[in-house]
């Protein structure tokens, strides 16, 4: 790994899909749009735009087709769309997007998690179960030309389980990366971790798929740690995060409505952590703020 980490940052723009996902209150399609072209702006390498899951079990993001559909004329040169996808009939919408749309989306994430009893409750299937689920979905993303990234949660901790092993966080992350994941989105689901547990969960996941290079960290600042963990990371040798302006969303498990735990890791506390590191970016400030602000003030209905 390098000596001094990566020489330049990639940040995955989640706020449109994980930083959405769990808002009480329904945002529009308009609202999305403007959203996105404002995130176009910040200098981000990839956006994950939606998630092509029935709108009955998120209803927030019932909208996926109609989003890409409004982006198709507007996608930036060289930008990544990314889409979660739960299954094979997820998988099938997305490749009607494509088809209608010249190949509009890059990558498919598929999920999991290295807890039995998250796994259960966020997919009602065992992990053994999503990982089979997935088979034909990796197949099918190879076979029409697109990227794939497999998200693991809870690799710290689990809300239910408690401590998470490495052990059996690189478990998974092994038969994801066998399956023909391009990259292993790591998962701090709950915001537990500090700069020990991602390196010992970074370390045990590079034993087993070959180094850093395939690995994202997606951390959740519940307990104001998330910046010591980007230090952690980028100190091992990881170069690709996760991040949402303002710090939209978060595990709905880590907290309660009167008192909601801090989200995913603002976009604004990565850049604090890997510039003090000496790492390289592409964010414009300006932009990254104006993005911020109308975040907010469409979760705030202001």
């Amino acid at each position: 790994m390098p000596p001094h980490g990566p020489q330049s940052l990639r940040i995955t723009d989640v706020s449109l899909r994980d930083g959405l996902q769990n808002e009480p209150r329904p945002i529009s399609k308009a609202d999305k749009f403007a959203l996105a072209l404002a995130l176009h702006e910040i200098g981000v390498q990839e956006l994950e735009v939606s998630s092509f899951v029935s709108a009955k079990w998120v209803p927030q993001l019932g909208d996926a087709a109609d989003l890409f559909a409004m982006l198709a004329a507007r996608k930036p040169k060289g930008m990544v769309y990314s889409a979660l996808v739960p299954n094979m009939r997820g998988m099938e919408g997305l490749l009607a997007v494509n088809q209608a749309h010249a190949g509009l989306i890059d990558k498919a994430s598929v999920f999991t998690a290295a807890s039995e009893t998250f796994a259960q409750r966020n997919t009602n299937a065992s992990i053994a179960e999503t990982l089979q689920r997935f088979e034909p979905v990796v197949e099918s993303a190879k076979a029409h030309g697109l990227q794939i990234r497999g998200y693991v949660s809870t690799v710290v901790a689990c809300p239910f389980e408690g401590a998470i092993s490495p052990t059996a966080v690189a478990a998974v992350a092994e038969r994801l990366h066998s399956m023909g994941c391009d990259e292993i989105d790591l998962g701090d689901t709950i915001g537990a971790a500090n700069a020990e547990s991602i390196r010992a969960v970074i370390d045990a996941v590079a034993a087993r798929i070959g180094g850093t290079g395939k690995i994202v960290i997606h951390l959740h600042d519940t307990f104001g740690r998330a910046g010591e963990c980007v230090r952690a990371a980028i100190a091992r040798g990881v170069h690709s995060f996760d991040a949402t302006v303002a710090g939209l969303g978060g595990c709905p498990y880590a907290g309660t409505p009167e008192n909601p735990a801090p989200g995913n890791i603002d976009t604004r506390t990565l850049l604090q952590a890997s510039r003090s590191a000496g790492v390289l970016d592409t964010i414009v400030d300006a932009a990254l703020e104006r993005a911020a602000t109308l975040a907010q003030r469409l979760v705030r209905g202001a």
